[in-house]
């Protein structure tokens, strides 16, 4: 039994572990320096993938770094701090969160709504009379303790990994557009009175951008679609009082412009992965106008 249980030990150290995250098993290697990474390693080359430190150090072609630098897989530029987008979302929601709490009138100003007041007045505030900037006010806004708590840890278990696939400007591109197309659900569906608010939306984006991702790379789904239902079930909850076309909105959103993120071949990438994000914001953009001449 003792010597059964060493072969066990012995297989389990000899299988490649990344040298970023020891506790990752992986079977690639970086094409550079022949060190195992894992995904979230994994920066895209002309030839396989290579590791943050060679890319960083732009070692082996004999040209400056800059020249030689390869992209993230989405085609992004590799940055020393892969998580600083998400650090600066999580920095706004929590200033707009303790604003909040010093003055709650300011939720008045912040809030996603349809129409005040209901017909058969004429709207003068709410989206329908003319405040769409609420749109993103409301990506940015929470009320509730346990609101902002369970949205900021999921950014930053979400964001930070996908933040670091992508690059900065094609995760701010889903995050946005994913809050935004939330947000426009709500607005059509949704009582126009009834006042939404939150980051939510945006962050079911980032889930759904990163199931695709995933996929992409053949690593194992089964955290994130564990993630991602536990979510569902308390978005369908009756009892939570959350507003569900944000979390499908942005869910779908996040699918689409994510798959198009990893999936745009090389020679077109920038035209297929933002012209898909114009796309999205031009539905957007079009269920707010139908739902306005609806209200007025």
């Amino acid at each position: 039994m003792d010597q059964a249980a060493g072969s066990a030990q012995d297989a389990a150290r000899s299988a490649p572990v990344c040298y970023r995250h020891p506790d990752r098993e992986t079977g690639v290697r970086c094409t550079r320096c022949d060190r195992p990474i894992c995904p979230e390693c994994m920066i895209s080359a002309s030839v396989g993938f290579q590791c943050p430190d060679c890319v960083r150090e732009g070692s082996g072609t004999g040209h400056a770094p800059a020249a030689s630098r390869p992209r993230t897989v989405a085609g992004g530029t590799v940055t020393a701090d892969p998580r600083l987008l998400t650090k600066i979302l999580i920095g706004i929601n929590l200033a707009v969160f303790i604003a909040v709490q010093a003055d709650r009138s300011l939720l008045d100003h912040l809030v996603l709504y349809g129409a005040w007041p209901p017909k058969p007045f004429a709207p003068t505030s709410g989206v329908a009379g003319g405040e769409w900037y609420r749109f993103v006010t409301s990506m940015f806004t929470h009320e509730e303790y346990w609101h902002i708590g369970f949205n900021m840890l999921s950014l930053w278990w979400i964001g930070g990994p996908l933040e670091a696939a992508l690059g900065r400007a094609r995760y701010l591109a889903v995050y946005f557009v994913s809050g935004l197309a939330g947000g426009a659900l709500t607005y059509l569906f949704a009582s126009p009175q009834t006042a939404s608010l939150g980051a939510s939306g945006a962050i079911f984006g980032l889930f759904g951008a990163t199931a695709v991702l995933m996929r992409r790379l053949n690593y194992d789904m089964r955290p994130v679609i564990a993630l991602l239902a536990i979510n569902l079930i308390f978005t369908f909850n009756p009892s939570m009082n959350i507003a569900w076309q944000a979390h499908i909105g942005g869910l779908v959103a996040g699918v689409v412009t994510g798959y198009a993120m990893v999936h745009a071949p090389r020679e077109k990438r920038a035209l297929v992965q933002y012209g898909t994000c114009a796309v999205v914001l031009v539905l957007t953009v079009a269920l707010a106008l139908v739902r306005t001449a609806q209200l007025t």
